[in-house]
């Protein structure tokens, strides 16, 4: 039995949920998959999957098993690349984590040009506004906007935005333009009820600074929400400009009180605590931090990776 093939189809096993999925995209038999790791579990003595009539899932020793036979698989192919050059295009399967709205906006229009770069490579994309466990979940690297939930997370930040008051023109000729901060208590807000979210926020302008809670009746759990709130007019939101690019260049909405500056925000890309971040993952993460700058971020590499 090929030790590292056999690997390879079991991390394929995991990470399809199936046997059929595996082998769709090791584009071998079913049957060929099944009696892989039927002789994996053979060797190594212990069962690594349990079956359902919906899912197979692994075990504990299937979980460990799958920590370090992806790092294996990873440390091979990186010493493959390194003898071959750095000519030879990346391959293999990418799986990658992102916000919903941010994927969407800044990431998949773009995902052609990393896809056209490297031919061989296959992507897998999860959408998830949450933090997850990055190796339960089998991601590679994930893209975080916002403050470490984790210092000791293995991260570079690659961008860093900044945050206005932004609202629809119509909103802003119905209930008035605010002059200062405080004017903002009068008005419909729409609060991000996520990480770097919340209803207070500090204001700054020169030395002075004033810190304010504003108040409204909707608060949205993804950025979805919040461009669909202020699209609709709804009210006002304080949001990372990446989130309202467009609208902001087309006129669609406007920021208010730019002689204040509020907290940047940060983009990082997180890789799995206690792997070396493969070299397909380095490679997404520059690309990103390469794209992003044209959408209301500055690119900076710069981090703990």
């Amino acid at each position: 039995m090929d030790r590292l093939a056999a690997m390879e189809a079991f991390i394929r096993v995991v990470d399809a949920g199936s046997f059929s999925g595996a082998a769709k995209q090791l584009r071998i038999g079913q049957p060929a998959v099944s009696k892989t790791i039927a002789q994996l579990e053979d060797r190594l003595g212990v069962r690594l999957l349990l079956r359902s009539t919906h899912r197979l899932m692994p075990t504990e020793a299937g979980r460990n098993f799958y920590e370090r036979a992806k790092r294996a698989i990873e440390e091979a192919d990186e010493a493959e690349l390194t003898a071959r050059g750095a000519a030879v295009t990346l391959s293999g399967r990418l799986r990658i984590c992102g916000p919903l709205t941010f994927t969407r906006l800044l990431v998949m229009p773009r995902l052609s040009i990393f896809l056209t770069e490297h031919p061989a490579l296959d992507i897998d994309v999860v959408l998830e506004d949450r933090d997850i466990d990055l190796i339960a979940a089998g991601i590679d690297v994930a893209l975080l906007i916002g403050r470490l939930a984790d210092s000791a997370v293995t991260a570079r930040k690659i961008g860093q935005c900044q945050r206005r008051v932004i609202g629809a023109p119509a909103y802003f000729e119905a209930r008035g333009v605010p002059q200062t901060p405080a004017d903002l208590l009068a008005h419909q807000a729409i609060i991000y009820e996520q990480r770097d979210g919340g209803a207070t926020w500090a204001f700054r302008q020169g030395t002075s600074e004033t810190t304010i809670t504003v108040s409204g009746r909707l608060r949205v759990s993804a950025g979805e929400g919040i461009r669909e709130g202020v699209l609709s007019g709804l009210g006002f939101a304080i949001a990372s400009e990446w989130l309202f690019a467009p609208e902001l260049k087309s006129g669609a909405v406007i920021a208010v009180l730019d002689d204040w500056s509020l907290p940047t925000v940060d983009l990082w890309a997180v890789f799995p605590t206690g792997r070396q971040a493969s070299a397909k993952a380095r490679a997404f993460a520059s690309f990103v931090e390469s794209q992003i700058s044209i959408d209301g971020f500055s690119a900076l590499g710069s981090g703990r990776e």
